[in-house]
């Protein structure tokens, strides 16, 4: 068992003062902003020290079995809002009506676990009712921005020949481009309702939820031929807790404390590119 430690402010002093919390026989650094201490003894001797020691100095650490290398997983699933981008859309589209907050408040209920995500869903989209497509256009365009370390995961990944896997309670207008601009293999993600280039406020068949993104990531490592401990998801909020559990490995990205509690792993400080350096 290694200790994996990594942030943007962390030093070579941190991972020797680690080293001394956690019993480690040598340290290492495998990226500009992340070590690894080799083999404590006993493993995870010290663990709430070193938890106490990272919070401060707001530094991710994981425990990661000797030899799991990222190249070995065969298959990656992402969620899209405040995961692969910084922002919620749905929140964003409806700042272009002047009512984010109302959109806001529901989709943080939602990312909670405090209400049904298909009721939050139905709710916040029956508000956008009349918006025209432009809108979307510019929330894309002015908006949305991937997450840092997200192209770099991505890339990474295409690179040694793991499937990628875009699931989302979000929008397929987002979806698709996001797909197309990441050369990202497979998607899934709601259709909203267009009529006369205007939102009517409904979606358009069956809903993304909780349920149907661990259906899509467990019928996808089946069509592949996978065994569910190659595949990885990451994701922030409770609807990604059900594919975070099926998931050979599971990342809280900057999540909800409720979905950290479910993840193999949780990054609060790092970018995503942090998923690599936890196995490389």
């Amino acid at each position: 068992m290694n200790l994996v430690v990594q942030g943007a402010g962390i030093e070579a002093a941190d991972a020797s003062q680690i080293a001394v919390l956690c019993g480690a026989r040598s340290f290492e650094q495998v990226a500009q902003s992340a070590w690894r201490l080799r083999a404590p003894s006993p493993p995870l001797q010290g663990e709430a020290t070193v938890a106490a020691y990272c919070e401060h100095r707001s530094l991710d650490h994981a425990w990661v079995q000797e030899g799991r290398k990222f190249a070995g997983f065969r298959l990656l699933a992402m969620d899209m809002d405040s995961t692969l981008i910084t922002i919620e859309c749905i929140d964003e589209i409806g700042g272009m009506l002047g009512i984010k907050p109302a959109i806001a408040a529901i989709t943080a209920r939602a990312m909670r676990g405090e209400i049904d995500y298909a009721e939050s869903l139905g709710q916040r989209v029956a508000l956008l009712a009349g918006l025209g497509i432009e809108a979307l256009e510019r929330v894309y365009a002015e908006k949305l921005r991937l997450s840092p370390g997200a192209e770099a995961l991505v890339k990474h990944a295409q690179r040694v020949g793991i499937s990628t896997l875009l699931v989302s309670g979000g929008f397929t207008f987002f979806t698709e481009r996001l797909q197309k601009r990441l050369g990202l293999d497979h998607a899934l993600s709601n259709v909203l309702e267009i009529e006369d280039g205007r939102l009517t406020g409904r979606v358009s068949g069956p809903i993304v939820n909780a349920r149907a993104k661990v259906e899509r990531l467990k019928g996808l490592a089946h069509a592949l031929g996978l065994a569910m401990k190659q595949t990885i998801a990451i994701g922030d909020g409770a609807n990604d807790i059900p594919m975070l559990e099926a998931a050979g490995v599971s990342i809280a990205y900057r999540a909800k404390p409720i979905v950290r509690a479910k993840a193999t792993y949780a990054l609060n400080h790092s970018g995503l590119d942090g998923v690599i350096n936890l196995f490389e």
